[in-house]
């Protein structure tokens, strides 16, 4: 436990944007192998969001209302 607090003792003097890389680096570590065929699959669909996006063909919405949409759903 002592070496846990000592790397967080040294994590938190980092700068913002080097923690945030740490902390995706230690969370990416716990996720299951993604095929690269998946991770592929992946890069095609947000790709193709973003620019249904920027033509106008899609719209956003707030996070907090899909989370609660999400909720809602779940409950029924």
């Amino acid at each position: 436990m002592n070496s846990i607090n000592q790397i967080l003792q040294e994590a938190i003097r980092l700068p913002e944007d080097q923690r945030l890389t740490l902390v995706n680096r230690l969370l990416t570590l716990s996720e299951p192998h993604i095929s690269d065929d998946i991770s592929h699959t992946w890069d095609l669909e947000i790709r193709d969001r973003i620019a249904r996006y920027d033509q106008g063909e899609i719209r956003s919405r707030p996070a907090g209302k899909v989370f609660s949409d999400l909720d809602r759903r779940l409950k029924l």
